[in-house]
């Protein structure tokens, strides 16, 4: 299951981070660390999401 997870967390992270960021651009803030900020969150975010979506999949197959 960790491959599994390892697999989907640098598909989900590259998605959530690149939300974060188009969401921070959108709202006005253009500055360097709100940026890399909203990327960094995704990023962290991810993992758990990346986690539950990868037990999902082992439990359903």
């Amino acid at each position: 299951m960790m491959r599994l997870a390892g697999i989907l967390y640098s598909l989900i992270s590259t998605a959530l981070a690149g939300t974060g960021v188009i969401v921070v651009l959108v709202a006005g803030f253009v500055s360097l660390p709100a940026i890399l900020g909203a990327a960094a969150a995704g990023a962290v975010l991810a993992a758990p999401v990346a986690w539950l979506v990868a037990r999902r999949l082992y439990e359903a197959g």
